[in-house]
């Protein structure tokens, strides 16, 4: 009789997994940190490369683009060459582009060290996930796939911080501070700390067991597998052999359903699942956060507070869902964040309504300040509770082994595609429609969302990769 292998007991280096996990959520960190640190060199980037509206957009959005490239990319090179050796490819691609950013001299350099650093991200953001639930008992397998969420936000975090202390310190993101380098500089080279400690610390962790035995690899898929199941790894590696074609490599053509002629459904609510997580306009609080509250009347130094302390909130959300995500589920976690995201927004929505326009085009939102100030701090609470994490783990695991690194690199394409839009689109709405019509969108598609889930989104609880069906 075939036994499970779903308990969190049946591993015996519990210690040996989180320490793995840990060094592989530095990719989370840096795709955060790089995410982020473009909230405080808004003004800096105008002032240098004198960008239009739309001109400083395209910079602030031009990561996306190469995100997109990225994950897309190493999803499909991760079947070939491996999970760990396109998160050290990532690690290369974060210091490069870091020390980039920083010394670009005019705006198309800076625009291409940027897509490079999106390359970067983009694999990160595909790889982390995948490569901890291939190395993750099932179990506790959604507490240490939200690590990956907490290490976003606290790479959010960090970058919102170390902005607003160098802005704080030089006197402002676009003043002359130390060895005579603009401030805004500084904020991209403080990433080639954590990004030379993720290169340094991928070299001591070992390959994803499921890659090496889709690949061949008996001797050190099992080498892997002994360190994770101790004696039962003969077993486990037996269990992937049979979940995974032994005909030909994994490939893209693997998410068609021949017998059935049609694209496999497990990859449309893959698509679904990416694709919502941006249109509900989360990426607009983090990439334009100082900008929005600007906009309402803060100063630039409360707007980069605002942003420290929306960090420090999303951090402990992501705890919560730590908690809660092994024991009551995926889907009834993405269920309260869709209704959650909802309310917030659309609380949003009504303070804005009812704000006067101030001097220069300006929000004054008066005695709706504070309402705002608490619906946009609640919204971002609500989303790191749910579709922040969630949907990275429900990534990581509900693509059946044969197709995990296609189906990854398809939805990762299409998550950081909408990323680029909405990014790309938010100042041109901000400039026509306003911060009213552009959060009334958002707002409807976190309704949308409640449907979606409720439809199409199937719990993966506690399940083995290897139960996974497409």
């Amino acid at each position: 009789m075939h036994t499970s292998v779903n308990s969190g007991s049946e591993y015996n280096n519990l210690p040996f997994i989180l320490a793995i996990s840990v060094i592989a959520t530095l990719g989370g960190f840096l795709f955060g940190f790089d995410s982020g640190v473009i909230n405080g060199t808004f003004d800096g980037l105008q002032n240098t490369f004198r960008s239009d509206a739309f001109g400083t957009g395209f910079e602030v959005a031009s990561m996306l683009l190469g995100c997109a490239v990225g994950a897309f990319t190493a999803g499909r090179l991760a079947d070939y060459y491996g999970r760990r050796k396109m998160l050290m490819v990532a690690a290369v691609f974060f210091i490069v582009s870091a020390w980039g950013s920083g010394a670009a001299d005019t705006s198309t350099t800076f625009v291409i060290f940027r897509i490079l650093g999106g390359f970067a991200v983009g694999a990160a953001s595909v790889m982390t996930p995948a490569y901890i639930s291939e190395i993750a008992p099932a179990a506790i397998r959604g507490k240490l796939a939200t690590l990956q969420q907490i290490a976003i936000i606290s790479g959010l975090f960090i970058a919102f911080l170390s902005n607003y202390l160098i802005a704080d310190i030089a006197g402002g993101s676009t003043a002359q501070w130390y060895l005579d380098f603009e401030a805004w500089r500084w904020m991209f080279w403080v990433e080639l700390v954590p990004a030379t400690l993720f290169l340094i610390g991928l070299l001591f962790i070992p390959e994803s067991p499921r890659f090496l035995v889709i690949s061949k690899q008996q001797d050190n898929a099992l080498a892997v597998l002994t360190k994770l199941y101790s004696t039962r790894a003969k077993q486990v590696y037996d269990d992937i052999k049979l979940s995974v074609s032994q005909s030909h490599t994994p490939a893209l053509k693997d998410l068609y359903d021949k017998p059935r002629r049609r694209i496999r459904p497990i990859l449309w609510v893959g698509i679904g699942l990416a694709t919502f997580q941006q249109l509900v306009g989360i990426n607009v609080v983090f990439y334009y956060g100082a900008v929005l509250w600007q906009a309402v009347g803060f100063s630039e130094s409360h707007a980069l507070l605002i942003n420290v302390i929306s960090g420090a909130v999303s951090i402990a959300a992501c705890v919560l869902t730590i908690l809660l995500i092994d024991k009551i589920g995926r889907k009834p976690i993405m269920m309260m964040g869709s209704i959650g995201m909802t309310i917030t927004l659309a609380t949003m929505v009504f303070a804005f309504a009812n704000a006067d326009v101030a001097t220069g085009g300006s929000l004054d939102l008066g005695d709706y300040g504070t309402l705002a100030l608490v619906a946009a701090n609640a919204y971002v609470v609500m989303f790191n509770f749910s579709w922040g994490p969630v949907m990275w783990v429900l990534l990581g695991e509900m693509f059946p082994n044969q197709v995990r690194g296609a189906g990854l690199a398809v939805a990762g394409f299409f998550q950081w595609g909408s990323n680029f839009l909405i990014t790309l689109t938010f100042p041109l709405m901000l400039g026509s429609i306003g911060l009213l019509g552009a959060y009334g969108f958002y707002a409807f598609c976190a309704g949308v969302s409640v449907v979606f889930v409720s439809k199409y989104v199937f719990e993966t609880k506690g399940k083995r990769l290897e139960e996974m069906a497409g």
